[in-house]
């Protein structure tokens, strides 16, 4: 299996050589069938277009291609390279990711239970030092250190979608405002144009 760490030292700086901020490199699947994802975002806007997409996958492309020619392919056999941004309910990755999204909701797994929980959910509200401070639904606060995450992403709701704006619908075939999201409350409806 690769080694995450030198991946993230190939990935890291083609992604910030085009303006980016790498989110998370991860691999993973079998055989034919492995894909080593990239996510990585613009810092002002937290999204990618296709064409950032397009021009950060060609990058990383000749930077493998490079070292495999140098007989240093960080990765045997086959895969498929897969980039993206980080989406709406995205990855929790970095220690400051906790704090931008302060005030939104996120789950949180650790490693091996603190004070005999292993899953968090509820409101960000902030960090202190190495510890994510999350707030959940009763009003009890929990500390947990960061070192101690393995997986925290986002919950998609009403009030991330609202403080989620889209770089540009130009390119999607439809835009649908109002779609009903599973777990999230009301939603207002509006018409959807057609731009043929």
């Amino acid at each position: 299996m690769a080694d995450l760490s030198v991946l993230n030292q190939i990935v890291e700086p083609e992604a910030q050589a085009l303006g980016f901020a790498l989110v998370r490199v991860r691999l993973f699947g079998k055989g034919d069938e492995r894909t080593l994802q990239i996510m990585a975002e613009r810092p002002d806007t937290r999204q990618l277009t296709i064409d950032d997409c397009a021009e950060l996958s060609r990058r990383i492309s000749d930077r493998m291609d490079e070292l495999e020619a140098a007989g240093r392919d960080p990765i045997e056999d086959a895969y498929r390279l897969e980039v993206s941004s980080p989406g709406i309910d995205r990855p929790l990755t970095r220690l400051q990711d906790y704090a931008d999204w302060t005030g939104h909701e996120a789950r949180i797994t650790l490693d091996e239970p603190l004070d005999g929980q292993k899953q968090f959910r509820g409101d960000l509200e902030g960090v202190e030092a190495e510890e994510v401070l999350v707030r959940n639904r009763t009003g009890a606060l929990a500390r947990v250190p960061f070192a101690r995450i393995v997986d925290a992403k986002l919950a998609l709701t009403d009030r991330l979608i609202a403080a989620t704006v889209p770089l540009s619908p130009a390119d999607a075939d439809e835009v649908v405002y109002g779609a009903p999201v599973e777990g999230a409350g009301e939603t207002q409806e509006f018409e959807a144009e057609d731009n043929d």
